[in-house]
């Protein structure tokens, strides 16, 4: 019998890949959940359900009685991205998501075989001090308080004594092709680099102090689900994922220029976050001309992810932070051999946005 995923958060970074991926596999079926259907899964199976919609939850996923296996990848952020990583409402709304879905689920779904949960580096409490490096899996819980907790002790409770399993999966800074996402920082490169290249400037590193950091590609993600789901030795266990090396920013930061058909600038600090949205004309303007595919509206398109760029260039910042390197020596000992050229990694991704016409054409 063809194994059933349900992939929650169809329109988010992970989703979206995951849907791709699952669907290429041959004995696989696959149901998305999204508020609104995303750009490039036209044929996709979803289904429209507000995870906050504790009414409607029950009444489409209890209805789900042929689903096997779940990948939950919906998120709730706030309008503050980097203050609501803190805010208890941000906790209690992903902790109500959570169980929305799986309560009902799990009294309708008698073959439900496993459940794959994303968290991320800020388990490890990236976003409140430095943290020893690598981080580990095996580490005991950093002492604050985190969304990702209320899910996991939901989940560990829920399995106790069940025959479905669940791995958890730590990604850190994730790439991938989706539209409006809380934390995609490619569309949030991509405007900054058609409005520098529209006035004729070379493409400036707006961030502030060195940085080091670790990427994931969300293909190489979505292929580092479809393994947990069907993998033994995955079976409660939780695993760091990255493209296998880390990067720092002024050294791909020639290569995206490239890609952009554009010149490497002086380094040119900047706050994306600010002055990004005060160039909406200039970038309507942009948009008409190349007719493009993607939103017009600066933040239909690119969400929240001006901010989050921000975090990641470490604009601001005038000394260099401790990296925070995840180890991803668990996973590869359990199997999963899977890595990515983070320097291609952006060099594919923005060729996707321009094939896809979500941006100018190099």
């Amino acid at each position: 019998m063809k194994r059933k995923v349900l992939v929650a958060g169809a329109s988010g970074l992970v989703g979206f890949a995951a849907i791709r991926h699952f669907g290429s596999l041959p004995d696989w079926e696959v149901v998305g959940v999204s508020r609104r259907r995303p750009p490039g899964l036209d044929d996709a199976a979803l289904v429209s359900v507000d995870l906050t919609d504790r009414a409607r939850c029950a009444e489409v996923f209890g209805a789900m009685a042929d689903v096997t296996h779940v990948l939950y990848a919906a998120l709730y952020e706030k309008d503050e991205l980097v203050a609501g990583w803190r805010d208890p409402e941000q906790m209690r709304v992903n902790d109500a998501m959570l169980r929305n879905l799986l309560d009902p689920l799990l009294q309708a779904a008698p073959r439900l075989e496993h459940v794959t949960l994303l968290q991320g580096t800020k388990a490890y409490g990236v976003h409140v001090e430095p943290v020893p490096v690598p981080a580990r899996e095996r580490w005991p819980r950093h002492p604050h308080e985190n969304f990702y907790w209320l899910q996991e002790d939901y989940l560990r409770e829920k399995q106790a004594g069940s025959r479905w399993h669940f791995t958890i999966l730590r990604p850190q800074v994730v790439f991938g092709e989706s539209i409006g996402s809380a934390m995609n920082p490619i569309p949030a490169i991509g405007v900054y680099a058609a409005l520098l290249k529209e006035e004729g400037k070379p493409l400036s590193y707006p961030g502030g102090a060195r940085r080091i950091v670790q990427a994931v590609d969300a293909d190489l993600l979505a292929r580092a689900c479809a393994w947990a789901a069907t993998t033994p030795a995955c079976r409660n266990e939780t695993f760091n994922i990255n493209n296998g090396e880390a990067f720092e920013w002024a050294t791909v930061w020639p290569a995206i220029a490239d890609a952009f058909g554009m010149k490497v600038g002086d380094p040119s600090p900047m706050s994306l976050a600010q002055e990004m949205p005060k160039r909406q004309a200039q970038w309507s303007a942009i948009h008409r001309r190349h007719g493009l595919q993607s939103p017009e509206s600066l933040r239909d398109f690119v969400g929240l992810s001006f901010q989050y760029a921000d975090r990641n260039f470490a604009y601001g910042d005038a000394l260099a932070s401790v990296p925070a390197l995840a180890s991803t020596i668990k996973a590869r000992q359990a199997g999963f051999q899977d890595c990515v050229d983070t320097e291609e990694m952006f060099v594919r991704l923005i060729r996707r946005f321009q094939e896809r016409k979500w941006l100018p054409p190099r």
